[in-house]
């Protein structure tokens, strides 16, 4: 059975149960597994044609070990990905859009966006695990967009949590807002935060932090620092690979991702054995990854608003899993320069392991300009609408020659972006039914100043557990 360890230090392995209800490790870090579980390359091609709810069961299956009776956690998979749920019968479908290019649609889930993918199982789990264990749990995550909408829809109806959403007030699209606020569920809080993406992230951190409140109201986090985010979202990129050929033949992935989890799940299953070509990190004008890439270093800018909200992030806390295994899994060295970094708003990597991060990932960044003209492109020569995020990483696959059948990740519906679409191609997309009347509700949310205590206070007097 795998145990996990923190990316700051091994101390006692930890099951994961465990990392799932804890989110983040008590030192700080992130939790890794311990060792790689391997996939093997039959069973991998035995998944070609394999309804999405089986791979997905799969892969939770060599991580999640025995966290639910026999049996529970195949019907977990299969109500999250039932159709009437997800909206298409393929759950994660693949249209090809030029020669040996193709976009993986990643916006059929109930708020539209990829995070569904990984959502709709995590809050499963967290409710029925609580429910054997007669157990209640705060939820506190910090969204810069699409994670906060996906995460209260996988829990409003959780009996045994509550859940706090802190999002950069103004920073977000007007329905990304309305998704998350529209919810009043009497267990859903959304905190709207003046400052950005950056500052909500630091600020649940700083509450995982606090001991006291962290063990009193049994805190655990579902943004992608929660590890059962990641296994949650490597299932499409193995449904993806089998469709294209795999394990026969290597498939490259283009990522749009600003907060590093989306692309860290594509590099993982590729340390479990699947034969992925290149992997391409998409930046929009926030490019810490990008520059990163470029130099080697690892440098705090400004984060500038843009068409691609959910990019909007200077600090990207995935980075430090793969930062671990880049290090050799010096877990010294990882907390030495991760403090660095939170202290003085950089670190720089040596030459040779700079190096060897360019044999893992290309980077490319996109401007708003060329979101537009990408966005215009695509519907010019295919017909199809596509959100900003999605024209990012559609912008860096025609700049990177991959050698190998290239899959872009489609990660927003977009009539969640209206403006921008509509500024790109003249044209208004149909809003979808999930998305009706959503502007005529009314919204559930406080605002609060980026100061640690209030928010805290504020967690301290709503929350249950």
């Amino acid at each position: 059975m795998v145990q996990y360890v923190s990316t700051r230090g091994p101390g006692n392995p930890q099951p994961f149960q465990h990392v799932l209800m804890s989110g983040l490790a008590p030192d700080g870090g992130l939790y890794i597994p311990e060792s790689w579980p391997q996939a093997d390359p039959s069973m991998l091609a035995g998944l070609a044609g394999r309804p999405y709810a089986e791979i997905a069961w799969q892969m939770m299956s060599a991580f999640a070990g025995d966290i639910l009776p026999p049996g529970e956690l195949q019907a977990v998979m299969r109500e999250a990905y039932a159709l009437g749920n997800f909206d298409h019968a393929a759950v994660a479908p693949l249209v090809q859009i030029g020669p040996d290019l193709w976009l993986l649609e990643l916006f059929h889930g109930p708020t539209l966006s990829f995070k569904d993918y990984a959502l709709q199982i995590v809050g499963r789990l967290f409710d029925r695990v609580l429910e054997h264990s007669g157990q209640r749990m705060t939820i506190v995550g910090a969204t810069s967009g699409d994670t906060g909408s996906a995460a209260i829809e996988a829990c409003k109806g959780c009996r045994n949590l509550d859940i706090f959403i802190l999002h950069p007030r103004g920073r977000t699209s007007e329905v990304q807002r309305r998704q998350m606020t529209g919810v009043g569920a009497p267990n859903v809080f959304n905190i709207a935060l003046d400052g950005t993406f950056d500052d909500c992230q630091a600020l649940v951190k700083s509450l995982f932090a606090d001991q006291a409140l962290r063990e009193k109201y049994h805190l655990s986090a579902v943004n992608s620092i929660n590890w059962a985010r990641i296994v949650g979202q490597m299932a499409y990129y193995i449904a993806a690979s089998v469709a294209l050929g795999a394990p026969g033949r290597a498939v490259s992935f283009v990522v749009p991702t600003g907060n590093f989890g989306n692309i860290y799940a594509a590099w993982a299953v590729r340390r479990m054995g699947l034969p992925i070509g290149s992997l391409t990190v998409a930046s929009n004008r926030n490019d810490i990854l990008t520059r990163f890439f470029e130099t080697g270093t690892m440098k705090v800018e400004r984060v500038d608003p843009s068409l691609s909200p959910s990019m909007d992030i200077q600090v990207s806390s995935n980075f430090e899993r793969y930062l671990c295994e880049l290090l050799g899994r010096d877990f010294a060295a990882v907390r030495r320069l991760m403090e660095g970094f939170a202290s003085k708003g950089a670190f720089i990597l040596p030459s040779d392991l700079h190096r060897a991060a360019l044999n893992d990932f290309h980077a490319v960044r996109c401007s708003d300009a060329g979101t537009l003209e990408t966005m215009r492109l695509c519907h010019a020569e295919t017909g199809m609408l596509i959100d900003p995020h999605t024209a990012v990483a559609l912008h860096a696959a025609r700049s990177v020659k991959t050698g190998s059948p290239t899959v872009v990740l489609g990660c927003a519906h977009p009539a969640k972006f209206p403006e921008a679409v509509q500024k790109a191609t003249g044209i208004t997309p149909p809003v979808p039914p999930r998305l009706a009347g959503i502007m005529n509700k009314a919204e559930h949310m406080i605002a609060l100043p980026n100061d640690l205590d209030r928010v805290r206070n504020f967690i301290r007097a709503n929350a249950k557990a």
